[in-house]
This record gives C-alpha cells, structure tokens and sequence, in this order.
C-alpha cells in the first residue's frame, strides 16, 4: 500500500438527509458506506479544483474524469494534444470545443499524471484485447 492509497481515520458528522442518501447508495451500488464516501469525496474535492472535471462509469464500471459538456474523457484530450505537438488551440480546434476545454484537461492531467496514464494504459490493453477477439471471430467465419 503506497501513502496516497492508505486510508486515514476521519470523523465527520453529516446531516440525517445526507446519511440516509448515502445508506441508499451505498446499498444500490453495492460499496462500502466508506468506499463510496472515499470516492464521492474524493471526486467532489477534484471537481472543486478542475471545475470542467466530472467523473462517469466506463463500460467496465471504472470512472473516469470527462470534460463537462462533452463526451471527452481526459484521457483522449491529453492524447490529441501529444498529437498536436502540444498545441491546445490546434487541438481545440481539432475536437471542436473551446480551448479552455482543452486546457481544463492538460491542468487535470498534470496534477494527475500518474491515474489518467494508468486510464490510458487500461483502455489501450482492453482496445487491443477487443480487437485480437473480433480477429478470431472474423477468422472463425472465414
């Protein structure tokens, strides 16, 4: 477990309205009251500082950070931008949205590096798995 992964012991109080939605999550989603409180905190703090930011379920149930408004994850900004030589206005202009759009991405990625790369990585590794399968199959119906 490295440091940003132990967890530390918190006490809060929350408002009765605020308990109850939260048990009702919890119990519709299957976490943890914890789990879901670390999570849903975690992704409220990040949206407080990248307000552009929000969080959505993949295909697989892993969330990741999209742009509001759109249906980029910052994953896929951070690809074009490298696409573009780093040039946001080109990439801007490449997605269709505004180049604060595209900023909003680089500013995310830079404070979390390490978590939109890992994303990356997965969805690479899923994308090529996805395409050896369909491989078989068309080789299959040959």
């Amino acid at each position: 477990m490295t440091a940003s992964t132990a967890s530390v012991q918190r006490s809060f109080r929350l408002s009765r309205a605020t308990s109850e939605l939260l048990d009702t999550a919890a119990e519709s989603s299957g976490e943890s009251r914890n789990g879901l409180v670390d999570r849903l905190l975690g992704e409220a703090v990040r949206t407080e500082r990248h307000p552009l930011i929000r969080f959505r379920a993949g295909a697989a149930g892993r969330r990741e950070p999209q742009l509001v408004g759109t249906r980029l994850l910052v994953r896929q900004v951070v690809a074009t931008v490298r696409g573009h030589g780093g040039d946001l206005e080109a990439s801007a202009t490449y997605l269709d949205v505004p180049a604060r759009v595209v900023h909003a991405a680089v500013s995310y990625y830079a404070e979390f590096t390490d978590e939109v790369d890992a994303d990356a990585e997965r969805a690479a590794r899923i994308e090529a798995g996805e395409r050896a399968r369909w491989e078989r199959e068309q080789a299959a119906l040959a």
